[in-house]
């Protein structure tokens, strides 16, 4: 573009151009004319260009010769000083050859421009050629990673084991100098948000050391041999930058167990970077103090010469947070947020049974955005409890709008399941009823543990199949029809039951103290290997029967409950309707008999008036506030 330009310049500049439109209307006479014209006094000025001469008379007029090429100004006479004639001479010889050169040397500057622009493109590729089998770790020198273990709360024997670590990186001379030696591998093995990357980034910010850190999946590419030299290219840059810490997340991306069943005969891609990865950590030098860290959710999957000594010879379990732990945690990421003075974190705790360190993150997060919506000038309980809920069992959607008849059913429902759990004595405890949908339910109600368990009974599996079915069985007697409501609740009874009979050996005399269905092989192109069968048709047919017989036998219980109490469902229905939401001191008021409820009276029709919609948000904004 910029030479079509100057190209367009030239020509719009060219002597020869700007003279025929200067000059166009120029009379051709005899040379000796404008010799006498010039004597006479005639002409205003004169122009001699190469041998060209253009007079330009007093009244505009412009005359055109021509003279000799040797003849001079003064050989002709005009150098008379007397004469007011002015007389220029251009000399346009250096400027003809520099306009005649100027199409070449564009021409050239043109085809030199497009080979340098050829050979950069030529250069990026190779040079993307080269690094496609460069490691894509991301380094993080000493200064840049400012996470310490007083940043993560809850894992203290994970941090204690990490301790280790951290003193070999800082005094490596203290274990060499008695012949002891570190770990060379350390596996983190956790539940996804137990804080496995963080607790990687701490040992490195412990130790000051840089943190190389790098997804299994990142190995892997479709051709053969890339992700091997990307070991070697991360192993090499960390023996350099040694001591040093490499993390590499989800490693069962690429370190699952090798088998020749797959395609390409055993040898595919994965399988070479694996082979290298084991070659690299086998094969470190002593003194290089470079430690790998490796984090999975997946460990039964990984490959055992992976997890034998010398590799990932140490293995560090990292357990979802107990009651203690969850406080720590929340107070941790209430660290950078303006909470206020009364706010109660081990009721928070209590609440959030089974939750991982991320989920808290969340939870903390929600709480703020809640505050901040509300206006509130710090988060409050209220913010924390809506919070949970949120990350629990979702959002509610008032903009869902149900009938009466559909809502009769679920307050039913909710009821029915609220009732029989409280009434099995090895159900957790009930928390919350109510019929504002949140996610893909049309109610909700709440059991929640008050400790942390880490063992279930037989009793309570079967008390909980026993609350399940409660919602389908209150359907059934109240409205004589069932509904598709109950689905989720059958699908997770049978669940139960299922592994009743097939994991925990707590299935009929017959099936005995045997684990059926157990993993087999390895897992290949997604399926899941614990699927596997190994049991025989007549064992299917006694599972089957054990799971159809728990669950009639607990529905049937479900319905004798709710037909013993049935004028209590009644009752609470009504409120439930009214309220929309109860708490579980409601509930156990009426149910035991302690409070009579406060029952408005029932719209005469199913159309509510616009006052009485806005009766029932006043009453849910009451209920909030109590809460």
């Amino acid at each position: 573009m910029s030479t079509l330009v100057l190209l367009s310049l030239y020509y719009l500049t060219n002597p020869q151009r700007l003279e025929e439109q200067q000059f166009a209307d120029a009379t051709q006479v005899p040379i000796s004319e404008i010799t006498r014209g010039y004597a006479e006094k005639r002409y205003e000025k004169i122009v001699i260009r190469d041998n060209k001469v253009f007079a330009t008379e007093k009244d505009g007029a412009v005359v055109q010769s021509y003279k000799q090429t040797e003849d001079t100004v003064s050989e002709l006479g005009w150098n008379d000083p007397r004469n007011e004639t002015i007389v220029e001479v251009e000399n346009r010889e250096a400027t003809n050859m520099l306009f005649a050169l100027l199409p070449d040397i564009l021409f050239f500057l043109l085809i030199l421009s497009g080979v340098i622009w050829l050979f950069r493109g030529i250069a990026r590729s190779q040079s993307t050629a080269l690094s496609f089998g460069k490691s894509r770790a991301r380094i993080a020198d000493a200064k840049q990673v400012k996470t310490r273990f007083v940043d993560v709360a809850g894992a203290e024997e994970a941090k204690e084991d990490l301790l280790e670590v951290v003193d070999f990186l800082k005094n490596p001379k203290k274990y060499t100098s008695i012949g002891a030696k570190i770990p060379r591998g350390v596996l983190l093995v956790g539940a996804p948000g137990t804080g496995k990357t963080l607790l990687a980034r701490a040992v490195a910010g412990e130790a000051g050391v840089p943190f190389f850190s790098i997804a299994g999946s990142e190995f892997v590419e479709m051709f053969v041999g890339v992700g091997a030299s990307r070991v070697r290219d991360l192993f090499t840059k960390a023996k350099r930058n040694a001591p040093c810490i490499i993390f590499i997340d989800e490693i069962d991306a690429v370190g699952r167990q090798r088998g020749g069943a797959g395609f390409g005969g055993g040898h595919d891609e994965r399988e070479q970077t694996l082979n290298q990865i084991l070659t690299e950590m086998d094969g470190f030098e002593q003194g290089t103090n470079v430690i790998v860290m490796a984090a999975t959710n997946r460990p039964d999957v990984l490959d055992i010469a992976l997890l034998r000594p010398g590799r990932f010879d140490r293995r560090i379990f990292i357990d979802k947070p107990d009651l203690a732990a969850r406080q720590q945690i929340l107070e941790v990421h209430a660290r950078n947020k303006r909470v206020a003075k009364n706010v109660r974190l081990k009721d928070v705790a209590k609440q959030t049974v089974g939750l991982t360190g991320a989920d808290l993150e969340n939870i903390m997060n929600e709480a703020a955005i809640f505050a901040a919506k509300r206006k509130h000038p710090a988060v409050n309980q209220r913010d924390l409890v809506d919070a949970v809920e949120k990350v629990t069992i979702g959002s509610e959607k008032k903009s869902r709008k149900l009938t009466q008849h559909e809502k009769e059913i679920t307050a039913y429902h909710e009821l029915g399941h609220a009732i029989v759990g409280h009434l099995c004595p090895a159900s957790d405890p009930l928390h919350k009823i109510s019929i504002v949908s949140r996610g893909s339910a049309l109610g909700v109600t709440w059991f929640l543990p008050q400790e942390d368990q880490y063992t279930t009974s037989k009793s309570k599996f079967i008390d909980e199949i026993c609350g399940l079915l409660g919602g389908r069985a209150a359907e059934e007697i109240i409205f004589n029809e069932i509904t598709t409501g109950a689905s989720n609740d059958i699908e997770r009874a049978s669940q139960i039951a299922r592994n009743m009979a097939m994991k925990y050996g707590m299935g009929d005399g017959s099936l005995g103290l045997v684990s059926y269905g157990e993993r087999q092989g390895s897992m290949f192109l997604g399926v899941d290997p614990s699927l596997a069968r190994n049991y025989s048709e007549e064992i299917a047919k006694q599972i089957d029967g054990f799971v159809v017989k728990t669950i009639a036998q607990q529905y049937e219980r479900a319905k004798g409950f709710l037909l013993k109490h049935r004028d209590k469902l009644d009752i609470l229905a009504k409120l439930l309707l009214q309220k929309e939401t109860m708490s579980v001191t409601e509930f156990t008021d009426i149910f035991e008999g302690r409070k009579e409820p406060e029952v408005k009276e029932e719209a005469e029709t199913e159309d509510a008036s616009v006052d009485e919609t806005n009766e029932t948000e006043e009453t849910n904004e009451t209920n909030e506030k109590k809460f």
